[in-house]
């Protein structure tokens, strides 16, 4: 009989796992911030009342739990990193928003279009202050440790983010430096999820790398999808308009590699792309045909499967427990299959 359990199993366990901690985080903010904070995640609506709005997938946290148990450790244990890794990721998509000027989030107008620019960032900086508090509080000497690599794994976060942004104005970007970008925008938080499930396990510190290994792939084939999503996504499954990308001229990874291609359609991408003049929706149109018909839909399916790949034989060096193994793979599945 096969008792593994599917993706979405997975991520709804999390969610009623983490969903208290985390509420009882949130409400150690102070009042303001604590409001708006609650409209971020769902519970509140906009004038503060009660709702039950998209809190987001709680991948990051199920990858900790699921992590830890690998690793022969209790999900209990690593209920703080868990809702550490949560507040961190929801501080940089707050900026995110900001930065982008995305006005959707979750099917829902994003925070900073509606309670303003500062206190979007007053309220994601206060986030990234409750994460390391989290951890700071928990007793266990290897608390010490995960605020320390949570702290760093930020630090790539946010080089990896200034480097997103910085490609905008640069008609020059190369693969190489697109990927890097991403393994520290998107593949250092997942890498420290699954390093700190396994360090509140308590494994020891060759196989904790090999989780951070399996972490790291995995956030960057997890980028390498979502860039898809941004340009051939539906915006009804997503909750953010499709093709916002474009309109901003991001250099995201399937732009990058059909940019580089050396073929018609990626000359003309390049020509549109340095055209200061606004998009419209014929030309975003077509900057999407070129991407593909310069190969960097097909690029980037491939290298999100080749990731992928090099991060599972990596989590299974680290000799797994079966069932912690088969979540870590369910919900690695579930990033690889998303539909776009």
């Amino acid at each position: 009989m096969n008792n593994h359990r599917s993706a979405n199993e997975i991520l709804d366990n999390a969610r009623k796992s983490v969903d208290p901690a985390l509420r009882a985080a949130v409400d150690q903010l102070p009042s303001p911030i604590r409001t708006i904070a609650g409209y971020h995640f769902g519970w509140l609506d906009r004038q503060g009342g009660p709702d039950c709005a998209s809190s987001g997938k709680m991948l990051r946290p199920a990858l900790v739990i699921a992590a830890c148990k690998a690793a022969g450790g209790r999900a209990e244990s690593s209920m703080d990193a868990a809702v550490a890794v949560e507040l961190v990721h929801n501080f940089s998509l707050l900026h995110d928003d900001v930065m982008d000027a995305d006005a959707t989030r979750r099917h829902r107008p994003t925070v900073w279009s509606i309670f303003g620019v500062s206190n979007a960032i007053l309220v994601g900086d206060a986030m990234l202050a409750l994460a390391g508090k989290v951890l700071a509080d928990n007793p266990i000497p290897e608390a010490t440790r995960a605020v320390s690599w949570l702290n760093s794994d930020m630090l790539a976060l946010c080089a990896g983010q200034y480097a997103d942004l910085a490609f905008e104005q640069r008609s020059d970007v190369d693969l190489d430096e697109c990927v890097a970008m991403a393994r520290g925008k998107t593949g250092a938080l997942v890498g420290c999820c699954c390093a700190m499930g396994a360090l509140f396990a308590g494994a020891n510190s060759t196989t904790i790398d090999q989780f951070r290994t399996f972490g790291m792939e995995l956030g960057l084939a997890f980028q390498l999808v979502d860039d898809l999503l941004g340009i051939w996504g539906d915006s009804t499954v997503t909750g953010k308009p499709v093709r916002a990308d474009i309109l901003i001229r991001k250099k995201s990874l399937p732009v990058v590699a059909a940019l580089t291609s050396d073929t018609a359609a990626a000359r003309e991408l390049a020509h549109i792309y340095r055209d200061p003049a606004p998009f419209d929706d014929m030309r975003v149109t077509r900057v999407a045909e070129l991407i593909d018909a310069a190969g960097g839909r097909t690029w980037a399916r491939s290298e999100a499967e080749n990731h992928l790949d090099i991060g599972v034989k990596s989590l299974m060096a680290g000799n797994p427990t079966a069932a912690g193994a088969a979540d870590l793979l369910a919900l690695a599945d579930l990033v690889i299959r998303r539909d776009y």
